[in-house]
């Protein structure tokens, strides 16, 4: 009787919100903590809600910034335009032949190097070094000196022709199918490094166990890195496959340091992010490059879902 009668007595939370309080009350209560966050939902409004609604809004306009009083409405005439336009098409086809390639290459590059350094008795920081160190370096300045190296006038080319492997120089920037393949291998050598440092970490959370439970089975190596190490790493792999979609559907410098703005001649390197730039500021189409952005976002959100829904799926 006298533990209830203490609790019945015992003053109320004071950490939870109060009962009974107006917002107001509630809002000067809670004053500093409004303060704290204020700056972080200032910058959020400002550079990325606001610009979000501008460019929604613009949609519906033919909207030039040269020339803001010729803006005049045209309902979803953007949209259609943009969900018709080949160029829009043909430049997803490019990131798609682009990732198709580089996610296989980054990912496989920094699956080996991971199981390597893994694995190393010796030597293990240096490699984790200067594994990480070109992606520390700068995309525009990677794609100067890699566009260099791959040019018909280029050290990699003129080895070619002296082995015997091409007969000649090749102008890939002028090729149909070049151009994407070989920034694919040029980010891949930027890019491996993240691949590599989030597969080490995966590799280190396996437990040893498993490998000796395996070891006692009979299993070899092969066996061990398909049906343990592989299965351990899932979470890792998916994760990068994520955000290496993201990031490819967002390409823009590789492309801007070699390539015109709409990609080469025959559009041979194009992307969205490319294509949309052109469009507001080649063309001051700003209506029609909001339109594009948010296609793409749209683009980029689905594909996110449907990676998350198969991965669950297939985890059931």
């Amino acid at each position: 009787m006298a533990n209830v009668t203490a609790a019945e007595k015992r003053p109320p939370d004071t950490i939870g919100p109060r009962r009974g309080l107006s917002l107001w009350q509630n809002m000067r209560r809670h004053f500093w903590g409004y303060v704290f966050i204020a700056p972080w939902v200032v910058l959020y409004i400002v550079f990325g809600l606001y610009p979000l609604v501008l460019s929604f809004y613009l949609t519906f306009f033919d909207y030039s910034f040269v020339a803001p009083e010729s803006r005049a409405f045209v309902g979803v005439g953007n949209w259609l335009k943009g969900i018709l336009d080949p160029l829009f098409w043909k430049s997803l086809f490019n990131i798609v032949y682009n990732q198709g390639i580089f996610i296989v290459l980054k990912n496989g590059l920094g699956l080996l190097t991971a199981v390597l350094v893994f694995r190393a008795t010796w030597g293990g920081r240096f490699f984790r070094t200067v594994y990480f160190l070109p992606v520390l370096t700068s995309t525009m300045v990677l794609m100067i000196v890699g566009g260099y190296l791959a040019s018909p006038t280029g050290p990699v080319q003129s080895l070619l022709v002296n082995i015997g492997i091409t007969d000649g120089p090749v102008f890939w920037t002028f090729n149909r199918w070049l151009p994407m393949p070989i920034i694919a291998l040029i980010n891949t050598w930027k890019w491996f490094g993240i691949s590599f440092v989030i597969l080490l970490a995966g590799l280190y959370s396996i437990s040893p166990d498993l490998y000796d439970a395996a070891a006692i089975d009979g299993a070899g190596e092969w066996s061990s890195f398909r049906y343990i190490t592989l299965p351990q790493l899932r979470p890792q792999l998916f994760f990068l496959l994520v955000v290496d979609i993201i990031n490819g559907l967002q390409m823009f410098t590789e492309v801007f340091v070699l390539f015109d703005l709409y990609g080469g001649a025959d559009n041979q390197a194009l992307t969205p992010v490319l294509y949309l730039y052109a469009q507001a500021f080649d063309r001051s189409n700003m209506g029609y490059a909001s339109t594009l952005g948010l296609l793409l976002a749209v683009l980029i959100g689905v594909l996110t879902v449907l990676q998350f829904r198969f991965v669950s799926a297939d985890s059931d």
